[in-house]
């Protein structure tokens, strides 16, 4: 066996294709990715249950109860962002590599930790124990409703604009 240790900058600058193999190569061994031998299917969500698509109370309940817990709220906070829609009814696709990246959190399993915190603050939140913040597929994305996406960012402005706030009135 042979190891090859790369640098963030070394991976940022390498072509595409090499990405996706060196993200496929972390997320197969981290048994999240694809098998080799048998071909992916299509990004849907964890069976058995079903992907909420939070209101920005939902969120703004979310994030009341993992405010503790920093690495979870930024995992949050990545939802936030535009992500890829894809299917029909449509779900956001976030590939959990750049959550890590943007997040710096160490490795994937953070990541899935803080996943794992965020749906279990939904579940409590709506009472529904098949309630599910996101879903995978065998890809390495990370799934939720589109509406979820919006009410994230909406939670995001009126942080920002509370502290924004809270900055002004501290100067004067």
């Amino acid at each position: 066996m042979i190891g090859i240790t790369l640098s963030a900058d070394q991976i940022r600058s390498a072509p595409p294709d090499v990405r996706r193999w060196i993200e496929h190569q972390v997320l197969s061994g981290l048994g999240l990715g694809p098998e080799e031998a048998s071909p992916a299917p299509p990004a849907l969500p964890v069976q058995g249950a079903h992907l909420v698509a939070c209101s920005t109370d939902d969120a703004a309940r979310i994030l009341a109860q993992i405010q503790g817990v920093l690495p979870a709220v930024n995992v949050f906070f990545e939802f936030g962002r535009p992500g890829v829609a894809l299917g029909q009814p449509p779900v956001m696709l976030f590939r959990l590599i750049d959550i890590l990246h943007h997040t710096r959190l160490q490795n994937v399993g953070q990541v899935m930790a803080s996943l794992d915190l965020i749906n279990k603050a939904l579940i409590e939140t709506r009472h529904d124990v098949s309630a599910r913040f996101c879903g995978f597929d065998n890809e390495g994305h990370c799934l939720i409703a589109p509406e979820t996406q919006r009410a994230i960012a909406s939670v995001w402005q009126t942080v920002i604009a509370k502290q924004h706030g809270v900055a002004e009135g501290a100067a004067a």
